[in-house]
Formats: C-alpha cells, structure tokens, sequence
C-alpha cells in the first residue's frame, strides 16, 4: 500500500466522520462552538509533536488514547460533541485520520457560511493590503466570500501559487524557471 492509498483511506474516514459530527452540531445550533473546538485542535496538532505522535503511534494502546484525548478534550475545554467524537475515534483506533478531519470540517464550515478557502502560496508574507486586494479580486471570479490560507515558501522565489477548489493558478518565478529549463532541454 502506498502512501496516496493511505491517505486516500484517512480522507474517507474523515469525510464521513465530518458529514456526521457537522450534522449534530447543525441539529443541536453548536455550530459556533464546533468552530471554535476545530480551530483550537488545528493549533494544538500544529504546535504539540507529543499531540501528533499520539494520533499517530502504534505504540499507544486503545485505553492509553482514549485517556490521553479524553484530558486533552478536557483540557482545551472542548464541546460535549467534539470529546465525544475524540472518545470514539480514539476507542476504534482512528486517531490518525484527526488531521484530515479538521481540515474537511474547516472545510464544511466555510461552505456553510457561504466562503471559500484559498491556500495561497508566497515567496513572502503578504501586507493586509495585499492579502485584501487578492481577496477581493478572488471573490470577484469566484462569486463567494474568499478567506485566504497562506504559507511562505522562500523556494518559489517571487510570485504567488494560489489554490481554490479544484483550480490552481502558478505565477511563481520558480515554475517558470523550471519550465524555462525544460523548454531548453527540448531545443538543444
């Protein structure tokens, strides 16, 4: 089994771990609350190595997760659904898929408020006005509230990767080099 094969399965899980956990939190109007107990787990998974390796380390047996994600909801003082929905993961040994949950759940979220995540790619930070002006000239194509993502990467040298549903827009000058470079290849 390859690695796609593997997260192809994990994306299946969670999409169906999401489809359930947003519909509860719709029916109970905890949507607010999910919102607030998804952003607080992407920081935690982002911030804490140990919190990663217990999701994702065999080592752990089914009760070492279960208390350990049980203190931790407690801890980040977590909904009731949100515990419950780390209590059941934890109990069938999927903690793994935790990561691509909250992404489909970001996801979700951003489709029930009518937005669109763009994962914008940049050599540098983008300035508010920048970040802005990309917004609103996004929103216009796409016809929805724009909320951008961004992650700095010196490599792609200047320009901007931009990522919205399906389509992707590279300017990056480290593309064109690189197509550039095979141009000259099929010359000479």
């Amino acid at each position: 089994m390859d690695v796609s094969e593997t997260a192809g399965i994990s994306t299946g899980i969670a999409e169906r771990y999401a489809s359930a956990v947003f519909d509860l939190a719709s029916e109970g109007k905890a949507v607010k609350a999910l919102e607030s107990d998804i952003g607080a787990l992407e920081t935690a998974i982002n911030e804490s190595e140990d919190l990663r390796t217990l999701l994702t380390s065999p080592l752990y047996s089914r009760e070492e997760q279960s208390a350990a994600i049980t203190a931790i909801a407690k801890k980040m003082d977590l909904s009731q659904t949100t515990a419950n929905v780390l209590a059941l993961l934890a109990s069938k040994r999927r903690l793994f898929v935790l990561p691509h949950l909250v992404r489909v759940l970001q996801d979700r979220l951003a489709e029930a408020r009518g937005e669109v995540t763009a994962e914008v790619t940049t050599a540098k930070k983008l300035t508010k006005a920048q970040g802005d002006k990309l917004a609103k000239t996004l929103a216009a194509q796409v016809g929805k509230t724009i909320t951008i993502k961004e992650t700095v990467d010196a490599s792609i040298i200047g320009g901007l990767i931009v990522k919205v549903g399906s389509k992707m827009i590279d300017t990056s000058i480290a593309s064109k080099l690189n197509a550039l470079q095979n141009t000259m290849k099929e010359v000479g």
